[in-house]
């Protein structure tokens, strides 16, 4: 059992293919391993247990009848509770919707239910996915695999968490900001925010709809473009869908190389404030890219240093027109409703109950940004600056197949640490940020250890829209090179829990 956790997406697959191993066997073993570590990590707040093996047997039924498995038919994966499931708790981390079972599920659910995957369960995040640490959630922080008294990012923690903690082989997270990436740099895996539209929103629980973006993660760049291949396509169901084939990610993914290419380096993405071993580590896989073939070009584009503070004038915005529907009239928590209060009373204090500090910050900042007298001096600008940036990217591919940079600044840091601070907090994300205002695709993946102490640092590999398959073509070399440079993968090193 203890072996089975440690195979890849892509082996287990193969085995349950050959008959070498039971989806029910792996089931278990995830389901077991989930039982022994998962009160320390804190990776999931939904474990469904029956449904998990309901959907295990049914793929060993459709093997034992000689049907046909598809590339991920019986491995297990770990689901952001921000997606709908239908008959299965999907609270998005917060009070206001604890209990509540959605009636349909997200077009991602169905098509990771249609893939034969198997759904473990829901995993922890920042409240409506607010947040850099996984602190924001209502229902407690998550540990970092690596050091449990540190934050395994966020705001989809408690997917990588799981991932690192071999608490599933492959996850699915959401990125509005940054939340796929981060998590997996300071986790030591990896994760895909693909080119916004690449994959359906219809059925994700919205923060700010311009910029959400569902994705896979995994602890291999091929898991995670198996896992990429499944859950992306055009959904009739979401106005923003891109109607275009798949980018051929797995095929990229197979064939990794940086031969000839030309990879950008961004001045903006380095200085005050970058922790010197991430620096390291990142200078390092610019040098490694030079050895294996590609042509590094420095790049400057100074609308980035904008693109924070153009973030949280339009995610808070958005996020105070998504948040208005949670009115405690439809769905969801409902308090004071004792026949003696008005609507608006009721709605009140279900509000104050149901949401956390950091959700009601932002409504804050987005209803005064959005607020007659001052929508063009915020809002507005914000949008303008949003332009500049898609216009630095679009100049900066048209010298570069790809842009590098470290994913984040530092590496995990203590849980509480930056709880009072929400501009810290705020700053995780500055090297993330650009590629969502822009709708860029981006990969991290691990490129090493930070020599003060020891945590996982992420590279990050930034690609034009719709050229998804880049990242993995990247990003499967430098995962080949770092591994033979090592001797194994990364997580190997991480302390046993």
């Amino acid at each position: 059992m203890a072996d089975l956790i440690k195979l890849t997406a892509a082996e287990i697959a193969a085995k349950i293919a050959a008959g070498e191993i039971t989806a029910v066997e792996v089931t278990e073993a995830h389901l077991a391993r989930i039982e022994a570590v998962d009160e320390k990590v804190h990776a999931f707040l939904h474990v469904d247990r029956e449904g998990a093996l309901a959907q295990a047997r049914a793929v060993d039924e459709k093997k034992a009848r000689g049907e046909k498995l598809g590339p991920l038919a019986g491995v297990p994966l770990a689901l952001k509770d921000i997606f709908t499931t239908e008959g299965m708790p999907t609270t998005v981390g917060s009070k206001i919707l604890e209990g509540w079972l959605p009636p349909y599920d997200a077009t991602l659910t169905k098509k990771l239910k249609a893939a034969d995957v198997v759904i473990l369960g829901k995993t922890n995040m920042d409240e409506f996915a607010m947040g850099s640490s996984t602190e924001n959630s209502a229902y407690g922080p998550t540990g970092n695999p690596w050091d449990l008294t540190k934050i395994p990012g966020g705001s989809g923690g408690g997917s990588s968490a799981a991932l690192a903690s071999y608490e599933a082989p492959l996850a699915i997270g959401t990125d509005t900001g940054g939340s796929i990436r981060q998590p997996a740099s300071v986790t030591g895996t990896v994760g895909v925010k693909p080119t916004y539209g690449g994959v359906s929103r219809y059925g994700m629980v919205a923060f700010s709809s311009s910029l959400d973006q569902g994705g896979p993660c995994a602890r291999t760049v091929l898991d995670t473009a198996l896992l990429h291949e499944v859950i992306a396509g055009h959904d009739p169901l979401d106005s923003t869908s891109i109607d275009a084939p798949v980018p051929p990610v797995v095929e990229a993914a197979r064939n990794g190389s940086v031969a000839g290419m030309r990879v950008g380096v961004v001045k903006q993405f380095r200085g005050e404030g970058y922790q010197a071993g991430v620096l390291q580590r990142f200078d390092e896989s610019v040098v490694l890219m030079k050895e294996l073939g590609a042509e590094i070009v420095e790049l400057d584009c100074p609308s980035f240093d904008l693109a924070l503070s153009a973030y949280y004038l339009i995610a808070p915005s958005e996020c105070s027109s998504n948040l208005a529907r949670f009115d405690a009239m439809r769905y969801g928590l409902r308090v004071g409703d004792d026949g003696t209060k008005s609507a608006e009373d009721v709605t009140a204090l279900t509000r104050e109950a149901g949401f956390g500090p950091e959700v009601k910050r932002r409504i804050m900042l987005g209803t005064y940004a959005l607020s007659s007298g001052y929508y063009d001096a915020y809002y507005g600008s914000a949008q303008k600056v949003r332009t500049l940036i898609t216009r630095d990217f679009e100049k900066a591919f048209e010298q570069v197949d790809v842009i590098v940079s470290p994913t984040t600044p530092t590496t995990a840091f203590p849980i509480g640490e930056r709880a009072d601070d929400p501009m810290a907090m705020y700053l995780a994300d500055l090297c993330t940020i650009p590629t969502n205002l822009a709708g860029n695709a981006a990969m991290s993946l691990p490129c090493g250890l930070a020599p003060e102490d020891g945590m996982p640092v992420g590279l990050q590999i930034i690609a034009p829209a719709m050229a998804d398959d880049r990242l993995y073509k990247v990003g499967a070399a430098v995962e080949a090179a770092f591994t033979a440079k090592w001797g194994h993968p990364l997580l190997e090193e991480a302390p046993a829990l």
